[in-house]
């Protein structure tokens, strides 16, 4: 399944850029739900009690991985303040 990131960045009110990141998450049954892992993120692992929630809950900690890239400047397109916009 592939998850697309919107990264907004604001310069001022005029002017807005947009970056669109696309991850493949993958979705494991765990026997007790699912847990869910992104390749291209190393180290984010989450998981859900059925694929809804493993599904919102992924949508979540890509959100949250990608705000702490952008707030330690690591992520290529964060040279200014911007807000992480996902959705599958």
């Amino acid at each position: 399944m592939i998850i697309t990131c919107y990264f907004d960045i604001i310069k001022n009110m005029k002017q807005r850029k947009q970056t669109i990141y696309n991850f493949e998450v993958v979705f494991e049954n765990n026997g007790q739900g699912y847990t869910v892992t992104v390749p291209k993120l190393p180290g984010l692992v989450t998981e859900g009690n059925n694929l809804k929630e493993a599904k919102e809950m992924a949508k979540d900690a890509i959100r949250c991985y990608l705000e702490a890239l952008l707030k330690d400047k690591m992520l290529k397109s964060a040279k200014k303040k911007g807000t992480v916009n996902v959705s599958i």
